[in-house]
């Protein structure tokens, strides 16, 4: 047996669950039942501020049975006006059982992408639900005036290659919009950006389908403002079709051995200002709910799977080139794309509420475009086609950008100091009794950004990793019985440490970490015997502004069998506030601006 292969599957930091209450849960997630089959994921919910919010419904109760587009309207809430304290994308799926793959799914507004992510797949008896919330406080100035959306979740049901695939998807989206809560002191509102641009392939909005290397997303901005002092681009990149388990991706040479893709392992999104490199965003390897074996994430997902997250990437050493009046082209590639990968963006921009005009430079560019790629094979191939051995792919990068502003509060000079460092080893086996393909992999990500406003310099620093362990391994014994196991283990972590220079920092950690294994056993005559099966999820998070959550759901068999909340928290109890402390304290300093919770 050969890698399940199958055709095209489908927020910021949180996707959860809504099911029927059978577990007392703290409010900060949504209740589990123990023995549900039901999806079940350990995220937090987006705290949500003590004012009563306007709800300004997107669509209810679509239906998701082709691959058309599905529009409709938006108006900014008459009664509750900006600025918000907060606003709130609310999401609730569901598919009907039967058979469906994972499918793709966006929402748009205003040309801008406001969800990307992949649905659960159903059984023959379990049509799972789901909901989403994602904190879309950033994106508060695309939510200021009317403007027309549309929902992409292209779902085949019908007939094809003498299969029915016969599960609808259907779903529902409501933004909460928060007025600002009086007297709440200096968390009352974080800045927060002042245009919202889509960097996509219609002004409607749409993904681009990045097939080579050679392929980009590219827009051009003729009318840029001429007072931009800080620019942000929300990055997504998802690999689709070939690319989809593109982690598994061998050397050319040897791709064929193995029925697999070549370009290696090794891929990255450059993105380029009027040709120029000006950042790189790590693509994190989120996996389908068919991934390998769907088994596999029944009822747990992998890490982002429901919600992808987009990476950000500073652009602001940019700004002084940006706000030059001229037109600007800001364009996306991935590197070593085989075919393909889904991509959009939001190019977030901070005025100067001061000056009409802002002046600047870029004043250090060390960033290339090309990464340095190591490859080393360790493969022995036979005559009879069997072929077993190993594969490494490494490449680190380091680099500096920084640029100048002139603003009406000064000279602010930001430097972006980046490592980027990524390996992956696979251990390789095929023959007519065995068929292994095992990878480790990892991305380490360090950024340091450095912004200096006269004597004070605020200084971000920000790690991130990437671990992944995926074993595939399919092995025929001598009396004719097989045994498929899968092993995932996949993790997002992530720590911020964040004050002036000189002083001593604050730190806050956030770890997303998702386990599951299967094993398939087939008797001599090709039928399923049994199929044990064990996940769990832990996603905790903490900073120094008293912030606590710790959750983790267990799964065995397919049933969710244990939820535990408040582990290493004060008391052995979550607690959340409505108001992110930290990412205020980063952003009021003119740090980068992070979040860490939803």
């Amino acid at each position: 047996m050969l890698p399940i292969s199958r055709p095209l599957g489908f927020l910021f930091l949180c996707a959860a669950l809504a099911l029927s209450s059978g577990l007392s849960t703290p409010a900060h997630a949504q209740a589990l039942t123990i023995g549900s089959p039901n999806v079940a994921v350990a995220d937090p919910l987006v705290p949500r501020p003590p004012s009563t919010p306007c709800a300004v419904n997107l669509f209810s109760n679509q239906q998701f049975a082709d691959f058309s587009s599905k529009p409709f309207s938006y108006a900014p809430p008459a009664a509750c006006p900006g600025p918000w304290q907060k606003v709130v994308l609310s999401a609730d799926f569901n598919v009907t059982a039967g058979r469906q793959f994972d499918r793709t799914g966006e929402i748009w507004l205003g040309g801008a992408v406001i969800y990307f992510g992949t649905t659960q797949e159903p059984s023959a008896t379990v049509a799972p639900s789901w909901h989403i919330e994602r904190d879309l406080t950033d994106y508060s100035a695309l939510f200021a005036t009317a403007a027309g959306g549309h929902t992409d979740l292209g779902n085949f049901v019908g007939v094809s290659g003498g299969v029915t695939y016969d599960g609808i998807i259907y779903g529902s989206a409501t933004l909460y919009f928060y007025p600002v809560v009086p007297d709440d002191g200096d968390t009352s509102l974080a800045p927060r950006p002042d245009a919202v641009l889509p960097v996509t392939t219609s002004s409607s909005g749409g993904t681009a389908t990045l097939v080579r290397p050679a392929d980009q997303l590219s827009v051009t901005f003729t009318t840029l403002p001429t007072n931009i002092e800080r620019a942000y681009l929300d990055v997504y990149a998802q690999g689709q079709y070939l690319d989809e388990f593109w982690f598994f991706d061998l050397p050319d040479d040897i791709a064929p051995l193995f029925f697999d893709t070549g370009s290696t392992a090794f891929k990255e999104t450059l993105v380029t200002i009027d040709g120029a490199p000006a950042g790189i965003a790590p693509i994190y390897p989120w996996i389908f709910t068919g991934g390998a074996d769907p088994i596999l994430w029944r009822p747990i997902p992998g890490v982002q799977t429901l919600a992808f997250e987009p990476y950000r990437v500073d652009l602001t050493p940019f700004v002084g080139v940006l706000d030059d009046g001229n037109p600007h082209t800001l364009a996306l590639s991935v590197y070593n794309a085989a075919n393909y990968f889904s991509a959009a963006a939001n190019l977030l921009l901070y005025q100067d509420h001061g000056s009409s005009t802002v002046t600047g430079a870029v004043t250090a560019n060390t960033l290339n475009a090309t990464p340095v790629v190591n490859v080393n094979e360790n493969v022995v191939s036979q005559p009879d086609g069997s072929a077993a051995g190993s594969v490494s792919v490494t490449s680190n990068r380091a680099f500096s950008i920084a640029g100048t502003a002139n603003t009406s509060h000064g000279l602010v000079t930001t430097q972006i100091d980046t490592t980027i460092a990524f390996s992956s080893v696979q251990q390789l086996a095929i023959s007519d009794t065995v068929y292994s393909q095992d990878t480790v992999q990892n991305t380490n990500i360090d950024a340091t950004t450095t912004r200096t406003a006269g004597k004070k310099a605020s200084v971000v620093h920000e790690q991130r990793s990437y671990p992944l362990t995926f074993d595939y391994d399919d092995v025929f014994a001598a009396d004719g019985t097989e045994t498929l196991h899968t092993l995932v283990d996949q993790e997002f972590k992530q720590q911020v440490d964040a004050g002036v220079r000189g002083n001593t920092a604050k730190t806050a950690r956030r770890d997303n970490h998702v386990v599951s294994t299967v094993t398939r056993h087939y008797d001599a005559d090709g039928n399923l015997v049994s199929t044990p099966a064990t996940a769990s999820q832990t996603y905790t998070y903490a900073d120094p502004f008293g912030a606590c959550y710790s959750r983790k759901v267990s799964a065995q068999d397919r049933l969710l069998s244990a939820v535990a909340d408040g582990a290493g928290c004060p008391g052995g109890h979550n607690h959340l506030t409505w108001h992110d402390q930290f990412a205020y304290f980063v952003s009021a300093g003119w740090g980068a601006t992070v979040k860490l919770l939803p």
